[in-house]
């Protein structure tokens, strides 16, 4: 039944109306209100009500999430071990000024300048105690000035051994891939990192730095990363800390045989080499179809249907025409023998199919165009060579090949002439590629659908960059800092963010609530705490906003709830 208790704080008691029931035959705690102090007490005992002369009102939700999340890495004090306070060195730490970076990057990324201000609106006083107006960009930049290369590789270092700690990877697969990120960095600034290069996104004539990202198949963290120069290809660079990626899957992987899966783009003579030689690492890797045209012609009958989870969801949902279908070889690469299986899917083909028809007839209506404009010999149309060259431009803007049509200009009676047609033979292979896709391993001993899964959950660590890029959450992108040391510590803030952002998803689906961080973190942004000033008292209380149903999840997935006094307790205190 319900009692009352008392509980000592700082010499002072508060009072909780506490009902206690046996549970699986012990005694527990099934419910408790907080009343307050005695005189609190007093006063709902009169029925007096409280008169408020000022109210505030502070982001809290996000923030705390970000925070209870931290507590079980405790970033602040892992990066002061490797970089201790300076003599008279004052304010918050270099691992303090990390971690407010940090938690930004999980709320609501902004720019250093724009920090203070940001944290001013919040309840970080209460959450984790800072002078906000210690946080400015002047500040950071003389904080991170203090952090060198081998700083920034040791942090990493223990940052992913804390958090193989509490997740330990469990599959034997890794995933690996690459990505760059543009800034704004200008022509004449010095950099070794910011070059320009083939930018995902499209904007190639800005400056760039790459980043490599290893991240574990079962539970999707990161577990190694590094930055690299924006101008270096995809193989130079896996080439240059292969050794530094398998040391990290044999550092933090299970023992026994482990697999990395990477693209096409890094699966050189000398990647492969460097795999081979290590006798207790295996590979997956796709395989450009341009170097094995004869896997593509192989003939529809001799494709099987894979056993995968995808294909049982489809069978189930009547989709069977969409079913991934497989067929599996042998062949000689790189020297050794490997396992080869082609994968064929109907629903990519079509829609490449689709895409495909839809190119090749505006490809098809330029031609009548340029045909026409050479008939009417206008100006700058009478040269086959500057004729041709238009036509192949309209193929590279389309991004089709230049030999589906071939094209005719021939001089006939003084006049240029133009003629074409398709070439159905340079169509018909170039068909044959839609769907398909090819995979090559030296896991001789794996069925067909264990390597075609492996391959398939590449979309991990593609799902990982995109998060990066998002403007909200984690921002690496643009990047904004002027120097390659700043550009370190940034990206260092964002894999660490990054790897927050997937812990707390982890958390909630281990809590039955299985909800995207970004989703978690949106609700929790709306979630505000009030500081009101009562008549004749100088010191405020703060009282929670009543949660939604989403947030009391949240809180009750990290043993936390919301009290009717609105007040935020451990569950059972």
């Amino acid at each position: 039944m319900p009692h009352l208790h008392k509980k000592m704080k700082k010499g002072r008691p508060y009072y909780y109306i506490r009902e206690i029931a046996r549970v699986n035959g012990k005694p527990t705690v099934v419910s408790q209100v907080y009343l307050g102090s005695l005189e609190r007490m007093l006063e709902l005992a009169a029925g007096k009500k409280e008169e408020y002369v000022k109210v505030q009102s502070q982001e809290f939700g996000a923030l705390w999430l970000a925070s209870m999340i931290d507590r079980e890495i405790d970033l602040a004090t892992m990066i002061d071990e490797v970089i201790p306070r300076g003599k008279g060195e004052t304010g918050p730490t270099v691992g303090e000024y990390f971690l407010y970076a940090v938690f930004n990057r999980m709320v609501d990324a902004c720019s250093k300048r724009a920090l203070p201000g940001w944290y001013r609106d919040t309840a970080i006083r209460e959450i984790r105690p800072v002078d906000v107006e210690e946080l400015s960009s002047e500040r950071y930049w003389e904080k991170w000035d203090r952090v060198g290369e081998e700083d920034i590789l040791e942090i990493g270092r223990r940052f992913f051994r804390k958090l193989a700690d509490i997740e330990p990877p469990s599959a034997e697969s890794f995933l690996f891939d690459t990505t760059n990120y543009f800034t704004f960095m200008a022509s004449d600034t010095e950099s070794d990192l910011c070059q320009r290069g083939n930018n995902k996104v499209g904007r190639h004539w800005l400056r760039q730095v790459g980043v490599a990202l290893l991240v574990s198949c079962d539970n999707q963290l990161p577990y190694f990363y590094r930055e690299y120069e924006g101008n270096c290809h995809d193989s130079k660079l896996f080439y240059r800390i292969v050794d530094n990626v398998l040391e990290s899957m044999r550092s933090f992987g299970q023992s026994g045989r482990l697999t990395i899966v990477f693209d096409k783009g890094m699966n050189s003579d000398d990647n492969i080499a460097a795999i081979d030689a290590r006798k207790d690492v295996n590979f997956i890797t796709c395989y450009s179809p341009s170097f094995a045209p004869e896997l593509l012609r192989v003939k529809d009958e001799k494709f099987t249907v894979l056993d995968t989870v995808k294909n049982r969801e489809l069978r189930e949902a009547g989709k069977v025409e969409d079913l991934l279908k497989g067929y599996r070889t042998t062949g000689e690469y790189w020297g050794k023998a490997r396992t080869v299986v082609v994968t064929y899917n109907p629903r990519t083909a079509r829609k490449q199919h689709y895409d495909f028809d839809n190119k090749l007839f505006k490809l098809e209506e330029s031609l009548f165009v340029m045909r026409d404009k050479v008939r009417k010999r206008q100006p700058q149309w009478r040269d086959p060579v500057l004729v041709k060259a238009r036509y192949e431009g309209n193929c590279e803007d389309l991004h089709l090949p230049k030999d589906l049509y071939d094209l005719d200009l021939e001089v006939e009676k003084g006049k240029l002439a133009m003629r074409f047609h398709k070439n159905h033979y340079r169509i018909g292979r170039y068909l044959d590629k839609f769907g398909k896709n090819i995979i090559i391993t030296d896991n001789m001993d794996w069925e067909s659908e264990r390597i075609v899964q492996a391959s398939l959950d590449r979309y991990m660590v593609e799902k990982s960059f995109r998060n990066t890029k998002d403007d909200d959450l984690v921002g690496m992108q643009p990047v904004r800092h002027w120097t390659d040391s700043k550009i370190k510590c940034h990206i260092l803030t964002c894999i660490v963010t990054l790897a927050y952002l997937r812990l707390l998803e982890i958390r909630l689906k281990r809590s039955a609530y299985p909800i995207s961080a970004a989703t978690a973190m949106e609700n929790m942004h709306r979630l505000h705490s009030c500081l009101l000033w009562s008549a004749g008292k100088a010191k405020p209380h703060r009282m929670i906003e009543e949660p939604t149903e989403i947030q009391a999840q949240i809180f009750k997935a990290f043993g936390h709830v919301v009290t009717t006094g609105r007040v935020l307790q451990t569950v059972g205190s």
